[in-house]
């Protein structure tokens, strides 16, 4: 057992302890001690009562359920890669000080809970391809509603959401950075996507992009910024939205038809020059209906042979209303 961990069980023992006792009863330096109880104290664990010469140290009330002890490096990599939250008051928190947080919400065990939620993720990112991709194409095959579909493939970056975790690290970046329209979130998602985004280009061949337009008007628009910031060196597909005198968002509509006959008539492409490969990106998928009609409306103008899907975040299984975006 690390000292550490052997420090920490002494203080929850001990309603007060001194650094000489726990320097005698872990057989180490106070020197040592004192930086010990300064990491505990910088992660908000303990309280210090007193003053020198007779300094006490207690544990603050309900941090033993908080407390990490034996934490791989591989497990707090892996929190740190995926394990990402928005606290009340607006700041991010990512890793161990996210999950510590939101263990505390819960009144969860942590260690119980980060075990659960690297088993829980990891189940997830089986889906993932050799490109680190998830391919859609099958739900959107099986999903109820949609008789034709418009393109060849659809990728995701990531699920928006997993099951009991609630929203992926990226779910949470696109949600927060749409819904507040913020600019330096959006910003990071490029950061963390930017190189699936080029490999999957590279690996397909495509000659051109068509980025999905917005439905609802925003002073800054996510797919704007996104298209402005990933800066693909290769033509962009026109596409038009047809404005109705009531905006009808996709994620107003909870039937599949109906938001099959939204992106059927909401979207006009208009005559351009033909591709052999092309690749539509959207920000999020549910239903998979909005890509698949741009799809039809560019084969029937003979736009492309072979049209490609991708979205930052797409639903797990079958038609998902992912209605916060």
């Amino acid at each position: 057992m690390k000292t550490k961990d052997r420090l920490f069980k002494l203080l929850n023992a001990h309603a007060q302890i001194t650094v000489h006792d726990l320097s005698l009863k872990l057989k180490v330096s106070r020197q040592f001690v004192h930086r010990l109880l300064n990491e505990l104290n910088d992660d908000g664990f303990i309280e210090i009562v007193g003053k020198p010469p007779r300094v006490y140290y207690m544990l603050k009330q309900k941090t033993s359920a908080a407390y990490v002890s034996e934490l791989t490096e591989e497990d707090e990599q892996f929190l740190n890669r995926h394990f990402l939250l928005v606290d009340p008051l607006g700041n991010l928190l990512e890793g161990l000080g996210a999950m510590r947080y939101w263990c505390e919400k819960q009144g969860l065990p942590i260690q119980k809970t980060i075990a659960e939620y690297i088993e829980t993720r990891k189940r997830y990112l089986a889906f993932y391809n050799k490109d680190y991709l998830i391919d859609g194409t099958e739900k959107l095959l099986t999903t109820k509603g949609i008789q034709t579909i418009g393109i060849d493939k659809i990728y995701y970056l990531d699920f928006y959401a997993i099951e009991r975790f609630g929203k992926t690290r990226l779910g949470t970046l696109m949600h927060y950075a749409k819904q507040g329209q913020n600019k330096a979130l959006m910003k990071q998602i490029v950061n963390e996507i930017r190189q699936r985004v080029f490999r999957l280009l590279d690996e397909k061949k495509i000659e051109a992009v068509l980025f999905v337009p917005p439905t609802i008007d925003r002073k800054v628009q996510i797919m704007r910024v996104l298209q402005k910031l990933l800066n693909i060196e290769k033509p962009i597909l026109k596409v038009e939205k047809i404005k109705s005198p009531i905006v009808v968002p996709q994620k107003a509509l909870s039937k599949i038809f109906e938001r099959v006959t939204n992106a059927k008539n909401t979207f006009y492409i208009p005559e351009q020059a033909p591709y052999n490969r092309i690749l539509i990106i959207d920000d999020a998928i549910g239903s998979g209906a909005t890509i698949s009609e741009i799809g039809i409306k560019i084969r029937d103008k003979k736009i492309a042979k072979e049209i490609f899907g991708l979205s930052i975040t797409g639903s797990y299984k079958g038609f998902e209303v992912i209605s916060e975006l």
